[in-house]
């Protein structure tokens, strides 16, 4: 089959033949349609120091996708060759309190597919059957391959109640522009999503109905005024991994607001504590998507009329995976899919 692998310690990914996996009792193997390019397969691509000390060599990438089952191992049930499906990347283990409690997201021996496992840049996924996303009929390969950093995005939109709320997005890269289309969804008031990329603020506007703030050229407290927001938002979700944009949400939140933070800081980074005791800010770490419970509710929403779209801008197909990973390092992207059949 051909696939896309990091077969040495140095920047880029090399299309390969490897041969089709085998699968376990308690697997099935998954034909690949559609794969979506995440930001974690550009640290890979790029074998930063994250991704060094992470990833082991030889490795198949890619963890977003979508397909179809052709083979089912012996004790699975409840799935059918032929089905399409997704599915959740992260591989957990079945004895840490966390899991055995049912928190599946939270168990630390979680492993991810693309990173630590054989991924799914290739024509042929095995995962097991625990993990198996079906797909309706009425969500396309394409959205079926953005369905895990759609789930990023849920998972952080849904983290507080954002019904009649006023809501600050600072990151309008893709998952924050999906997490601003959930939050309209929903029933936010306000919703304003901040970026120093006009490219990217201009998509977000494209996909959601959102008020968008280049911080570079706008003041944010001069939008706020004219929005009649006299106290500041409810809730800030924070997409972007910038100290400044955190620093900013900050101040903007009213006195008790709520902050989902999803995006990863460099490093260490200098954070004023004593303005988060004052304002009496709460602050909840958010990492990948609760398994199964932002599955069941991103599909329930997609199929009441949300619609992320859009937010792919470029399609490749896999001989083309070059100009995929340009476009997406380019900064100038929404989604990028690559196509596999």
């Amino acid at each position: 089959m051909k696939c896309l692998i990091k077969s040495e310690p140095r920047e880029g990914l090399w299309l390969k033949t490897a041969p089709v996996p085998e699968i376990g009792p308690d697997d099935v193997l998954i034909r690949i349609n559609k794969t979506g390019i995440c930001g974690t397969d550009i640290h890979i691509w790029d074998w930063d120091e994250w991704a060094a000390k992470t990833v082991p060599i030889p490795l198949i990438t890619g963890h977003e996708f979508a397909g179809q089952i052709v083979e089912l191992g012996r004790n699975v049930e409840g799935l059918q060759i032929g089905q399409r499906c997704t599915g959740e990347g992260h591989l957990i283990g079945k004895q840490s309190r966390q899991s055995r409690a049912g928190k599946f997201h939270l168990d630390p021996e979680t492993r991810g597919i693309g990173v630590n496992e054989q991924g799914a840049f290739a024509q042929y996924l095995r995962l097991p059957a625990f993990n198996v996303v079906p797909l309706p009929d009425d969500i396309s390969d394409d959205i079926g391959a953005i369905l895990d950093p759609l789930g990023n995005a849920v998972h952080t939109a849904l983290s507080f109640d954002l019904v009649g709320e006023d809501v600050l997005i600072t990151g309008a890269g893709p998952i924050g522009i999906m997490a601003a289309a959930v939050a309209r969804h929903v029933g936010a008031r306000h919703i304003v999503i901040t970026d120093v990329n006009q490219v990217r603020l201009d998509l977000a506007a494209k996909v959601a109905d959102v008020v968008t703030v280049n911080v570079a050229e706008q003041d944010l407290d001069e939008v706020c005024s004219r929005l009649k927001m006299r106290e500041g938002f409810d809730v800030g979700l924070e997409m972007s991994g910038n100290q400044r944009a955190l620093d900013q949400m900050i101040e903007a939140l009213v006195t008790g607001g709520r902050i989902a933070l999803l995006g990863i800081p460099p490093g260490k980074s200098p954070v004023d504590w004593s303005r988060i005791v004052f304002k009496s800010i709460t602050i909840k770490g958010v990492y990948g998507r609760e398994i199964f419970e932002t599955w069941y509710k991103m599909i329930a929403m997609l199929e009441n009329g949300l619609d992320v779209s859009d937010v792919i801008t470029h399609r490749f197909g896999v001989d083309e995976f070059e100009q995929g990973f340009a476009a997406m390092k380019s900064g100038r992207s929404g989604k990028v899919v690559l196509d596999w059949t």
